[in-house]
């Protein structure tokens, strides 16, 4: 309805509301604290710092409004990151992970986009790039020699048994501290399967139990201190379990950097794709939204023939040399 009221304020550009970042912000984490996980708010808590930090020491504001965001600014955030070294950390940020902190403010950004707070994405010519990295995994020969490890230290035995444990069901180290009896039901086969949830990312993971992986539920079935957490196993921080990791490798002779989480893509690439279980299978065992993300492994998988094939070319090779040298040592 018009009114005199509605045309003073138009005339004096009084009826606008400008929102700022820190009002998004704030909006973006009440009505999100209740959609995303825990953890990954405390990501974009960690971006958000970061954004404060940028406006304080590069643009001297404590705040800006959304209607002046640019291009200019995303890229002047993306430097501040690359060359700002945090105080509680010895290395500068690298670059995939500021990739994360922009991907975190262009999300916001998208939010205040639909809402209309904002008439210009400044994110439109912007292309993150995340430098590319092969996920490492075991090798049948190295897996093999940690299950054929044996040791009197019972904080290694149940590191090791956790390791393997994951190998052989590709559950990752969080969703396995958090399983139970309950998690443990009778699939579409009859046979036993481990029914759960991501809880990275909320989707439903359903693994048949191969042998291995039931012999180490099995082992822990009356163990004290899981029967007192309600857990399947035994729980231990990530922290410790990928320290004490570092010593198994050293006392197997696996020269790579072994984290639990190696497990997840040895399950991936040694015990499912190299075993010839189709890509699709795999995504869904592994939990992934996309197919895309489980190609990653197929192509470690395709590196990996690559590496095989040539050493093979060296063996031939030498083998015709050898060959061809008896049979002119023959003639002559």
């Amino acid at each position: 309805m018009i009114t005199a009221e509605l045309i003073k304020s138009r005339y004096f550009g009084e009826d606008e509301k400008f929102y700022t970042l820190q009002n998004l912000i704030d909006y973006h984490n009440i009505k999100m604290v209740n959609k995303l996980h825990k953890d990954t708010m405390r990501h974009y808590k960690t971006s958000q710092g970061y954004l404060s930090l940028f406006l304080e020491k590069e643009l001297k504001v404590s705040d800006i409004y959304l209607k002046d965001l640019n291009y200019a600014f995303v890229m002047d955030f993306e430097n501040f990151l690359i060359s700002y070294r945090p105080i509680d950390h010895h290395r500068k940020i690298g670059n995939n992970t500021t990739m994360k902190h922009i991907q975190r403010l262009r999300k916001m950004i998208n939010m205040a986009c639909l809402m209309e707070w904002i008439e210009k994405d400044p994110f439109v010519k912007f292309k993150p790039t995340f430098d590319k990295r092969e996920s490492d995994f075991l090798s049948q020969t190295e897996l093999q020699s940690i299950e054929d490890y044996t040791t009197d230290i019972d904080r290694l035995n149940l590191v090791k048994d956790l390791f393997i444990f994951s190998c052989y069901t590709g559950i990752a180290y969080v969703d396995v501290m958090q399983l139970t009896k309950d998690n443990i039901l009778m699939g579409i086969d009859g046979n036993q399967w481990i029914i759960t949830k991501r809880q990275k990312i909320n989707t439903p993971v359903k693994v048949p139990i191969l042998d291995k992986a039931q012999l180490l539920i099995d082992k822990y079935k009356n163990n004290i201190r899981a029967e007192v957490s309600g857990t399947l196993f035994p729980t231990l921080s990530n922290q410790k379990l990928n320290s004490y990791l570092k010593e198994i490798a050293d006392v197997c002779g696996i020269k790579k950097n072994l984290t639990f989480h190696m497990a997840r893509h040895t399950f991936a690439t040694t015990i499912t794709l190299t075993n010839g279980v189709p890509i699709e299978t795999v995504s869904k065992l592994l939990g992934h939204n996309k197919i895309a993300t489980t190609q990653i492994y197929a192509k470690v998988i395709e590196r990996k023939v690559s590496d095989d094939m040539n050493a093979l070319k060296l063996i031939l090779n030498k083998n015709k040399e050898e060959n061809d040298l008896k049979n002119s040592e023959s003639v002559g």
